[in-house]
């Protein structure tokens, strides 16, 4: 049996998030000043529009609505995504930075900044950029190797860079 309320919100809500086609990612109950405030974090693979976030803070609402989940006193619903330099903990978050830039802090010490390519069910192919004009080096990053992974944000992404290159070759 759950003991922490998040747990028990986990129990409750998980069925829910799921049948919309969503990953349930974060539960958290903060108190702001008298007022308490459920964050639910939730995404999927294609990534979670406003329309499925809306959808599913009503579900969610409603069945809160439902039960004394939490208490008798008031509390604010706020249902988001994970953000844009999320924290990478799970096999589908690896997945789903695929492409992505990343900064691993290694198990080792150091760390490391590479776009991850593939992913697999012991590790990450990474490309870590050259420097000064160098070509790009691979690189395998077994899980166990690596301590923390963070997303990190890109203003110029290399996919769309890529773009870019190829419409000024088509054109010459």
């Amino acid at each position: 049996m759950s003991t922490t309320q998040s747990e028990r919100l986990r129990e409750l809500l998980e069925p829910l998030v799921t049948s919309q086609g969503l990953d349930l990612e974060e539960i958290a109950v903060d108190s702001v000043g008298r007022k308490r405030v459920l964050r639910v974090v939730v995404d999927s693979d294609s990534g979670a529009d406003l329309d499925s976030i809306a959808d599913v803070s009503r579900a969610l609402s409603a069945r809160l609505d439902e039960t004394d989940a939490m208490g008798a006193g008031q509390y604010t619903l706020e249902v988001g995504t994970p953000g844009a330099e999320r924290l990478l903990t799970q096999h589908r978050h690896y997945v789903r930075a695929t492409g992505r830039l990343v900064r691993f802090q290694l198990a080792e010490g150091g760390e490391l900044v590479a776009r991850i390519l593939t992913v697999d069910d012991e590790g990450v192919d990474a490309e870590v950029p050259g420097v000064k004009g160098r070509r790009p080096t691979a690189r395998r990053l077994a899980f166990e190797d690596i301590a923390k992974a963070r997303v990190q944000v890109e203003f110029s992404r290399k996919d769309k860079q890529d773009e870019k290159d190829m419409t000024e070759e088509e054109e010459a």
